[in-house]
């Protein structure tokens, strides 16, 4: 196996990550998805939420992706349960899409990249959940990490 595949040690067998040793430091996650929605689902749009029948399209899916953040370690085998500090998604449109950005803080030893992945997806999905029977035309377009901080390696995308 390679080196740089940290879940997997010398013999090949998956793990979790050994953070005993690593200092505490501050961690940052940013990561985003992009829900393209269409015209039909955009037109219902107003005030910046869209109503359906089932509740608040965006309020719903935050709290969802919240939930997500929360629960990545149940979710992602080898992720290490970690108390958060902080967690914040916001759900904003542009033309036939929205984007869900979702921002995770932690003082510890390991990062919060898969939480922050985890809560875009997760709000990503109840949007498309929350919509579908308005259209079945909703892509899931994009999901990554745009930027991380407090690791070994810090890690941003310029755009």
């Amino acid at each position: 196996m390679p080196d740089e595949l940290s879940h997997v040690d010398s013999r090949g067998k998956p793990g979790m990550v050994d953070v005993s040793a690593k200092q505490v430091t501050l961690r940052k996650a940013i990561a985003r998805s992009i829900v393209w929605l269409g015209p039909d689902i955009i037109g219902l749009l107003e005030d910046g939420e869209i109503n359906t029948k089932k509740g608040p399209v965006f309020q719903t899916a935050i709290i969802a992706g919240t939930a997500g953040v929360k629960n990545t370690s149940q979710l992602i085998p080898f992720c290490h349960p970690i108390g958060l500090d902080s967690c914040k998604i916001e759900i904003n449109n542009r033309e036939d899409e929205v984007i869900i950005t979702c921002e995770v803080t932690v003082e510890a030893k390991t990062g919060v990249e898969m939480e922050a992945l985890t809560g875009a997806s997760v709000a990503a999905l109840t949007v498309y959940d929350m919509c579908k029977a308005v259209s079945s035309d909703i892509i899931i377009r994009e999901t990554r990490l745009l930027e991380k901080t407090g690791g070994k390696r810090n890690f941003s995308i310029d755009e």
